[in-house]
Parts: structure tokens; C-alpha cells; sequence
């Protein structure tokens, strides 16, 4: 059912699969996402068997709606008192997402976008970003330590970092356009960038591994999946090779 990532002993890292639930279709099966059209009570018993799994109740999984944006929220006892109107408010157009609560799951969806866990050993602060082409040239990662930073002191240097299974740069082909845009914020090493058969193609692994070394992450503190989800789509949604009209993958972290 789950990816588990060796961050640290008192955390619980992971990414979800497509097996072990109950959806059906391009949903099938571990779909938790509720807004990517999947049957609701499949969702409800989805979470069920992921929360089971993590030994977490349900209203301890927090998801916010990601709209492509750098907003980030903040997870604190308040927010675990909110209604759930409430919490689903404060979550709505939210691409990053950080705790040090104990035992809250805090997550993000993805399928060929890039899941970035980042665990602060010192503060044992968590985040989790969802960093798509257009989160990722906004820099939403550099973003988000920033505002660790902010609320808990964070210092990059203290952080471990998990960069989650997501769309290969040999399958994530672009227009001249977001290559464009890339460029012009700065993109500029041959890493990241190749043309393959007269089109463009970008590693995002890498634009978010740079970001994470410039706010002085340890290169040892860095780990790659090098999963690509367009390439193994029978075990990881893949939005690219199933449709926009399928499931997502939850990549979450959980301080214990």
C-alpha cells in the first residue's frame, strides 16, 4: 500500500501506491484525494485503511485543496479543533503544509507532480509541498523553509529531505513556453534542462533538489525516489499517461 522513506526513527515518512484500496476505474485503488471525481464512499473506506495502517484516527490525516499556488498553512492544536467546514476553509488553496504536532499525518496529493517531505531534526517540525512546473519555477520549496524558518526557527541545516516519486525528466516533455518561463526565473543549468526530438524536456527532481541545497539542506540529507510515475503508472497514478479524471497519490509525513 505505501512507500516508506528511512528519515529519522521518531518519523513515519511514505507515499502511498495505487494497491490496497477499494476504487475502481482510474481511480483504482488507493485513491484518498477528494477532488479529482472519485466515488466518496470509496475515499471515506480509503482513508479508513491508510489511517489503520499509519495507526492514526481519520481526522488526523490532513489534506489541503492544492491549486498550483505557494500559499502555506499552518497545522496547530487550533486548527485540530476547527469543524470540519472550518479546517476545509483554511485548507482550500493550500500547496504546502507544516506541523509539529505529534501523530497528524500532514500530506499532499500528487500524480506526476513532485512530493517534497522535509523533516527538521532539531525543532522536529515537519512540511509537506506540493511542487507541480508552475510550484516548482515559483520556487514553493525555498518558500516553504522560509516559513519553517519563520514559525519554528528552522535552519536547512538541520533538515532531512524526501523528494517523492513524480514525473521523470525524460517523460515530462514541455512547449517552448514553460521552458521559457523556467529560463527566464533562473533555471539555467544543462541538468535541468534537454531537448529531445526537437522538444523540450525538464527535470524537476533537480529544480527542487537546487532549491533545497540553496536554503543549505546537506546533499547527504536529500533523498531521490527516481520513481517516475509516468513510467511505472501500473503502481503510481500518473495524471500524464491515466487522465486528469483519475487518482492521487498521498505522500505525508507524521512526527511521533
Amino acid at each position: 500500500m505505501m512507500l516508506f522513506y528511512d528519515i529519522a526513527e521518531n518519523v513515519t515518512a511514505f507515499t502511498t501506491t495505487r494497491e490496497g484500496g477499494c476504487s475502481m476505474g482510474q481511480y483504482a485503488s488507493m485513491n484518498v484525494n477528494s477532488y479529482c471525481g472519485d466515488n466518496p464512499e470509496d475515499i471515506a473506506e480509503n482513508k479508513r485503511r491508510l489511517c489503520h495502517e499509519l495507526g492514526i484516527p481519520t481526522d488526523h490525516l490532513v489534506m489541503p485543496h492544492q491549486i498550483h499556488k505557494t500559499k502555506t498553512a499552518v497545522i496547530t492544536h487550533d486548527f485540530m479543533n476547527y469543524s470540519s467546514e472550518q479546517q476545509a476553509d483554511y485548507l482550500e488553496g493550500i500547496d504546502a503544509i507544516m506541523t509539529d504536532l505529534r501523530g497528524i499525518a500532514i500530506g499532499v496529493s500528487t500524480a506526476d507532480c513532485v512530493p517534497i517531505l522535509i523533516y527538521d531534526t532539531r525543532h522536529h517540525a515537519a512540511a509537506a509541498i506540493h511542487a507541480g512546473w508552475r510550484g516548482t519555477v515559483q520556487r514553493i520549496a525555498e518558500m516553504a523553509i522560509e516559513e519553517m524558518t519563520r514559525v519554528y526557527g528552522t535552519r536547512g541545516s538541520d533538515c532531512k529531505a524526501v523528494i517523492g516519486p513524480s514525473i521523470s525528466k525524460e517523460n515530462f516533455e514541455v512547449g517552448d513556453e514553460v521552458y521559457e518561463t523556467f529560463r527566464a526565473e533562473g533555471f539555467n543549468t544543462e541538468q535541468i534542462y534537454s531537448k529531445q526530438n526537437g522538444k523540450w524536456h525538464i527535470d524537476l527532481w533537480e529544480c527542487n533538489r537546487l532549491q533545497l541545497l540553496s536554503k543549505t539542506i546537506d546533499a547527504h540529507n536529500i533523498h531521490v525516489a527516481g520513481i517516475c510515475t509516468y513510467q511505472s503508472s501500473d503502481r503510481f497514478f500518473s495524471a500524464r499517461r491515466l487522465g486528469i479524471q483519475s487518482g492521487r497519490l498521498f505522500s505525508g509525513i507524521i512526527l511521533r
